[in-house]
């Protein structure tokens, strides 16, 4: 999981104003970091199945997001996409 530090870090990179800890673009980012994470734990303890299934309950929550988003805001999703290295 990510530390206090790591998510302050994420939050201040994707914020839109001031206060915002919450808007999609942030919750992405944040499961994004969090995936990067639980993918390097999985790597070396390849028989933690319970972790796997929390992964990929994240991966789910974050297409959802991003799928919301793609819908709201075209110009934003594709900003995101390429801030975060993600595929389309």
């Amino acid at each position: 999981m990510l530390d206090k530090k790591e998510k302050q870090e994420v939050i201040d990179k994707f914020k839109l104003h001031e206060n915002d800890t919450g808007s999609v673009e942030v919750q992405i980012a944040i499961l994004t970091e969090k995936i990067k994470k639980l993918s390097d734990h999985l790597k070396e303890h390849k028989k933690d199945h319970s972790s796997r299934r929390g992964l990929l309950k994240m991966v789910g929550r974050r297409r959802k997001l991003l799928n919301y988003l793609k819908e709201k805001d075209y110009d934003k999703y594709l900003q995101l996409l390429e801030n975060l290295n993600l595929r389309k």
